[in-house]
């Protein structure tokens, strides 16, 4: 999450000189811009840090009467790999011209002496995120209806993709993607863990030891594909853009789908998912379709062999459990922006649970 939206200028404005939004140096973005993107730097740069998300950075740029989006890693401690700007670039940059809702790409900076990390911009979308309970409850039930089975079709656009005609041919390494993401989040929990975590190793081992083929590998996998990921419209009801590609690769869809259940019914679906800092608004609690409709629905829109799901939701959850270590892992250093922090590093254990039961399922 970032920190509550504040406003500032960059030099030459007419208003007081603000601080910069931590994060982000205004003077040097202010320069950058005008060698690289001339016309964003017609007058002073106005910023404001999006509150939201957990991970990466997002402003929102008034750059010389334009709005557009900047996106840049969290601060201090990163998982290697997992906050690639120049990856998000790339990936919604290709699938522009495809049936996938993407922003428009407009600059890649991924030298970090700019503004102290890599960043990209893109066109700014108009749209909401629906991520709590606040937004969510106001909407009808055909609303919500709406824009579960939209976010469903947008997924099988997606996986439907063939990379190679896109020009993500070489995107990633399909064979062995599910072991070789077992293996991935192992490698970033020992990075980020500071505390004991119980059952934790019990479920990357099961994973390890259990990691099925992926008969359906080679398509385009977003890698945190959620509701919250999207912006939308309920009138009328449509998916407008994807974001957060970081993690996008080539692999198998379905841990996708396990990773949007794990989201969907194992938080949004469960008794603590109100005031939940991730899945507050999400899922059948919240007055969704059920995940097993979800993907009834997904089937329906693509070719994609949907199986059982069982290990792609233990995966997904044990990927989700990682990450939250490691955003819990930064705020103990200081290092996040906004509320809610204090309240990720107990999602850790009940994910645990469900994955180690969702892993010994057959």
């Amino acid at each position: 999450m970032t920190e509550p939206a504040v406003d500032a200028y960059g030099p030459g404005s007419a208003a007081a000189p603000a601080a910069s939004p931590r994060g982000l140096d205004l003077d040097r973005l202010a320069g950058h811009l005008a060698r690289h993107r001339p016309e964003l730097a017609g007058g002073p740069l106005r910023a404001r840090l999006i509150a939201g998300g957990k991970s990466n950075l997002t402003y929102l740029l008034d750059a010389g009467g334009r709005e557009v989006v900047l996106r840049r890693p969290p601060l201090g401690h990163v998982l290697a790999t997992a906050h690639d700007m120049a990856r998000e670039h790339r990936v919604i940059s290709a699938l522009a011209p495809t049936d996938v809702p993407v922003p428009e790409a407009l600059l890649l900076c991924e030298d970090p002496e700019v503004i102290g990390a890599p960043f990209y911009l893109m066109e700014r979308v108009r749209g909401d995120v629906f991520r709590t309970r606040a937004q969510t409850d106001p909407l009808t039930a055909d609303q919500r209806r709406g824009l579960a089975m939209a976010m469903m079709d947008t997924l099988a656009a997606l996986h439907a993709v063939e990379p190679a005609s896109v020009g993500l041919g070489d995107f990633g390494r399909p064979e062995g993607y599910l072991a070789r993401q077992v293996r991935r989040w192992s490698g970033q929990l020992d990075r980020s863990r500071s505390r004991p975590l119980p059952g934790i190793e019990e479920l990357r081992d099961l994973l390890a030891a259990t990691a099925p083929e992926g008969a359906n590998a080679g398509r385009i996998v977003h890698g945190d594909y959620r509701l919250d990921n999207l912006l939308a419209t309920v009138d009328p009801v449509a998916v407008r853009a994807v974001l957060d590609w970081e993690m996008a690769t080539l692999g198998d869809p379905l841990a996708d789908l396990g990773l949007l259940l794990t989201y969907w019914d194992v938080l949004g679906g469960s008794d603590s998912a109100a005031g939940n800092p991730v899945a507050d608004g999400l899922g059948p609690n919240a007055g969704f379709p059920t995940g097993s409709e979800l993907i009834e629905r997904y089937a329906g829109r693509g070719d994609v062999d949907v199986g059982p799901l069982h290990w792609h939701v233990a995966l997904g959850c044990f990927k989700l459990a990682v990450i939250c270590e490691g955003i819990h892992y930064r705020h103990t250093l200081g290092q996040t922006l906004g509320e809610g922090f204090d309240r990720i590093g107990d999602m850790v254990a009940p994910l645990v649970e469900h994955g180690l039961t969702a892993a010994r399922e057959r």
